[in-house]
């Protein structure tokens, strides 16, 4: 069927709501019907992710369910007793989050598959550490991470607590399109009630030890911690009440949340992007960090999976890079360690192909083994899970130069409650010999260069936006260049086809002479084409105006396209 034939099947289906064919029917632009109707919305290698609409390229309540009867029948031809282990589900506070959640639970429930679902919002490192915790076939969470507003999304995870890897969504996604109609999913009714199990406080509880076991200063904690003052934010998202139960228990009586972002809330208080990448979304936890002359800002996304953090620099506060502050985490994690001997020969650090070499350069230097994989913990989970097997590698922390990090393996994905745990922890640490994590990266850039990094990128909305994007990488990939802004470029890392034990992927990177870089990626969440550039050089000037050169190179040549 074409965009056209889908618009009018909706409005003409018995299984459509009125309300939802009001909306339809009130849409004046041939446009607008197209861009919602001209393919179904994608279940890539992150989920789903979409604006809040009707019409088969949208989230709503429609597409959750045709896509949690593929997931279903994906696991009961897939996943051994995946109808008694079943499936954890939970949600976060955006627009129709839990109406997509029962939604969802509902048809697995039809479909005779266990459902455990939480009894309220809850964050997405939490769902990752129940799939284990209860031996679960799989997890569904409904959330869009730190999408804008209109956004909502849908992410499963497999029986290891991971987002599924492109093989297994491959097979999701052929689940998902043999169901053409509507009346091939599962109708629930009261005979399926006993399939839903409700969780609570006590996953809570179990969840929030596994993540107190990766500290690494116990003592110096117990001893100082209210001496810390942290502001801290959750975006108006699900962060609050596990941040205030880990913090708190640990003795962090200081703590101070941003008033107008502390509780959830699906419109975020005006912010038009919920992401601590952005500076935006710092502005009001850095005005109250100064204002009580706090230690540190916190401020961790709407599903609690990524950390941002702000920082005293004389009378500003800095916000760090997420390449800095996981630089800072494993210098910090590694001589917590070292100190307490309980670094094991074989550590080893994840992080991604285009995350900065400064955290690596630092393990190395420990003699902590470095395995990069692409962008995405599910990779990095597959890893720990094959260590796990194998028997080999043991993992102290994983990250993304995305805000994202893992200390310790309790989760198998990123996890902003562990690393806010942290954090704090290496605050206090600097705080107590008079320094703060400023002070901290500067003098790791004294011994191991001044790293500069900065990511990009173009915004290409719709159908048009899609063709852009893969003409651009297109372009880059059939026209390449010997040099970068006068810097030779040494080599050319395309992994479209995989390259090494790296599966292929749409990404591509270019490798100066120098060691600065340049990477290009296709968002897997969001209608955008990312750009990485990295650099390096002992003197902090000269790395950052070799950034800025570079990025000036790129950006002309995108003009031209």
């Amino acid at each position: 069927m074409n965009y056209y034939d889908k618009y009018k099947m909706w409005i003409n289906s018995e299984e459509i709501d009125e309300d939802t064919k009001k909306e339809l029917l009130s849409i004046d632009d041939e446009k607008e019907i197209e861009d919602r109707f001209y393919k179904d919305l994608e279940f890539g290698t992150a989920g789903l992710r979409g604006v809040v609409e009707a019409g088969t390229n949208r989230m709503n309540k429609y597409v959750i369910k045709r896509v949690t009867q593929g997931f279903a029948n994906y696991l009961k031809n897939n996943v051994s007793d995946s109808k008694s282990r079943g499936v954890v589900i939970c949600h976060d506070n955006r627009h129709k989050s839990d109406e997509f959640c029962e939604e969802a639970s509902k048809v697995l429930a039809a479909n005779d598959i266990k459902v455990y679902v939480f009894d309220s919002l809850r964050t997405t490192p939490e769902l990752s550490y129940t799939v284990r915790s209860v031996n679960a076939a799989a997890g569904i969470v409904i959330t869009a991470s730190h999408n804008p507003p209109k956004y909502n999304g849908y992410k499963t995870y497999g029986e290891d607590g991971a987002q599924h890897m492109p093989e297994e969504s491959k097979l999701i996604t052929e689940e998902i399109e043999k169901i053409e109609d509507f009346s091939m999913i599962k109708k629930f009714d009261d005979s399926f009630k006993n399939n839903i199990i409700t969780l609570g406080e006590k996953e809570d509880g179990k969840f929030y030890h596994a993540v107190k076991s990766n500290q690494i200063r116990e003592v110096m904690v117990r001893e100082n911690a209210s001496k810390l003052r942290i502001v801290y934010t959750p975006l108006c998202g699900t962060g609050r009440i596990a941040i205030k139960e880990v913090l708190g228990d640990l003795g962090y009586t200081d703590l101070n949340f941003v008033k107008e972002e502390e509780y959830p809330d699906p419109d975020f208080a005006g912010l038009t992007y919920p992401n601590p990448e952005e500076a935006t979304a710092l502005k009001r936890g850095i005005e109250l960090a100064k204002k009580i002359d706090a230690d540190i800002l916190i401020a961790t996304d709407p599903d609690c999976d990524r950390v941002g953090i702000a920082v005293k620099d004389e009378d500003e506060f800095a916000i760090l890079s997420g390449n800095h502050t996981g630089g800072l985490i494993v210098d910090y994690i590694i001589n917590g360690l070292k100190e307490k001997g309980e670094l094991k020969e074989n550590s080893v650090l994840l992080t991604t192909v285009v995350t900065s070499e400064f955290g690596a350069d630092i393990a190395r230097r420990h003699g902590v083994e470095v395995v990069k994989t692409l962008t995405g913990f599910k990779f990095m989970a597959n890893k720990i899970l094959e260590f796990e097997h194998k028997k080999t590698l043991h993992p102290i922390m994983g990250y993304e130069e995305s805000f994202g990090y893992l200390i310790g393996t309790h989760a198998r994905d990123k996890d902003a409650v562990v690393s806010t745990m942290i954090i704090a922890e290496m605050a206090l640490y600097y705080k107590l010999k008079s320094k703060n994590l400023k002070d901290a990266l500067d003098d790791l850039f004294k011994s191991y260069g001044y790293y500069s990094e900065k990511t990009t990128s173009l915004v290409r909305e719709g159908k048009e936006g899609e063709e852009q994007i893969k003409n651009i990488m297109d372009h880059f990939r059939t026209h390449p260049f010997d040099n970068i802004a006068d810097i030779k470029v040494k080599r050319k890392e395309d992994y479209i086809n995989g390259l090494g034990d790296i599966p292929k992927s749409n990404v591509l990177k270019f490798i100066l002479e120098d060691g600065s870089w340049v990477a290009l990626r296709p968002s897997g969440t969001e209608p955008k084409l990312k750009i990485y550039y990295g650099t390096k050089d002992a003197d902090k000037d000269k790395s950052k105006d070799k950034l800025e050169s570079i990025i000036k190179y790129i950006e002309e040549r995108l003009s031209k396209l």
